[in-house]
């Protein structure tokens, strides 16, 4: 019987996955994913005032009491 891994492909390229760097087939296309988060190409939807709505400044440290 195959392995649901064995049938997986790569996000990226539609490669079969690689156990080692899964979900991907390759450190490429990790790094390939990595960078796709870290310049903004993939987002998670949401509503951007509440993040700002609830913020009164900056959080500073706990008043001491006592």
């Amino acid at each position: 019987m195959a392995d649901k891994a064995d049938k997986a492909k790569c996000p990226i390229c539609g490669k079969p996955t690689v156990a080692e760097w899964r979900p991907f087939c390759s450190d490429r296309c990790r790094k390939v994913d990595l960078n796709r988060w870290l310049t903004g190409v993939y987002t998670i939807p949401g509503d951007d005032g509440d993040a700002d709505s609830d913020s009164d400044g900056p959080a500073g440290p706990p008043d001491k009491d006592g």
